[in-house]
């Protein structure tokens, strides 16, 4: 049986990384890349099945780019799921936080842990690009004095001992991802949730109008991001995300959206995991 293809940002021992697993498995093949654009054009290409992509954090808010890489790449959602962020402050093995003089991590962590890091001013932070990259970056050089924040799965993949464990401010702390796909989604009555981008016609108060048409309609708004048409100065495209009870009414509500106000795409239509 030929294993799925899953197209990750990061390394294994990120926290896309463990989303792919959660999801899929253990039999899968993880596809890394430094980047979103090249998660998102793997996914666009067939290269793989299924791509990780981080869209919100409870406390950091919306990662804006990966909007418009989705709509850009024509992706759609398959699916959502919320993990739980956990910050270990990690190093090599024998080590006490006396001994470390620098952190390393990306700049989200780095600012999830600050009221950590003001406990022990001695300690230098140094911002990287991936969490689980530098737990590996530290363990193959063999760096002494020198930290990581990252997973605890990233801990035992690379051999690196956890100092002090969850080290958020917040611990109630949660980002949500999106599981994309290239090929669009069949309809389905029995999911809940639907992402949507709606560009509306430039119309006096045209978006007061809008959000009280999908209240009207006993549609819950989660989520309100906009963007700016490019080609089309000071106008504004909004992804929506949409959660409802009744499928049929959902959809009267697309049709009527698309009547009054403007083009609405469909991303995708899943099942809401919050």
């Amino acid at each position: 049986m030929t294993q799925l293809k899953i197209a990750i940002q990061g390394v294994p021992g990120s926290f896309h990384h463990q989303v792919a697993l959660r999801n899929f498995g253990e039999d899968i093949e993880i596809l890394d890349f430094d980047t979103f654009p090249s998660v998102a054009k793997s996914v666009a290409n067939g290269e793989a099945d299924f791509g990780i992509m981080a869209i919100e954090n409870s406390i950091a808010g919306a990662i804006f780019p990966n909007y418009d890489l989705i709509d850009r790449y024509e992706l759609s959602i398959r699916d959502e799921y919320y993990l739980p962020i956990g910050h270990q402050f990690m190093a090599l093995p024998g080590q006490t936080i006396e001994d470390i003089t620098e952190v390393r991590s990306h700049p989200m962590a780095l600012l999830q842990c600050k009221a950590f890091f003001t406990q022990h001013p001695h300690i230098k932070l140094k911002e990287d690009t991936d969490t689980a990259s530098v737990a590996r970056d530290i363990a193959e050089g063999k760096l002494k004095g020198v930290a990581a924040i990252a997973s605890s799965i990233a801990a035992g993949i690379y051999g690196m001992e956890i100092i002090a464990p969850d080290i958020q401010t917040i611990k109630n702390n949660f980002t949500r991802f999106i599981i994309l796909q290239k090929e669009a989604l069949k309809p389905s009555t029995s999911v809940n949730k639907a992402s949507t981008k709606v560009t509306i016609q430039n119309q006096k108060g045209g978006l007061a109008k809008l959000l009280t048409l999908i209240a009207d309609n006993e549609i819950d708004l989660s989520k309100i991001q906009s963007i700016p048409v490019i080609e089309k100065p000071w106008e504004y495209a909004f992804f929506i995300d949409l959660v409802f009870e009744d499928y049929t009414v959902y959809k009267n509500t697309i049709e009527e959206i698309q009547r009054n106000f403007g083009d609405v795409k469909i991303i995708g239509e899943y099942i809401s995991r919050k």
